[in-house]
């Protein structure tokens, strides 16, 4: 029963790091695409020449809200302690996709930053070697 369990809690935990790296891409692109504006120049014309992009962040914003949901519900069948390190698998897929699809920059630095963060993922997840 434990590791059935364990399946959902990882597939909760899988649907949460897909989520809110979609969140962060839309947000993204939305964003960048909306031009800067102060709330007199909100109106029926900027929102009607804006939808698509305004409905982007909405997207995001739900796309939030639903990696929430996930995480609240991988948190019923998961220790935190086996959770919690996974949901930073979000950072490193983020940045590479962010330098893949809207052409950030990638550094040496960051480049390591996130090998760093899927090795130390790794690490907490490596299995310790029984003696003999």
């Amino acid at each position: 029963m434990e590791n059935k369990h364990n399946t959902r809690g990882y597939s909760w935990v899988i649907g949460s790091i897909v989520l809110i790296t979609l969140a962060q891409l839309l947000l993204k692109w939305g964003m960048v695409s909306i031009p800067l504006m102060s709330l007199s120049d909100i109106n029926f014309v900027f929102l009607t020449h804006h939808y698509i992009q305004l409905c982007t962040v909405i997207f995001g914003l739900l796309g939030y809200a639903l990696s929430m949901l996930c995480w609240l519900c991988a948190l019923r069948y998961l220790p935190l302690n086996q959770a919690y390190p996974l949901i930073s698998i979000s950072y490193v897929l983020v940045y590479l996709l962010a330098v893949a699809w809207f052409n950030e920059t990638a550094t040496v630095t960051k480049t390591l930053g996130a090998l760093f963060i899927l090795l130390g993922v790794w690490i907490i997840y490596m299995k310790p070697k029984k003696p003999s």
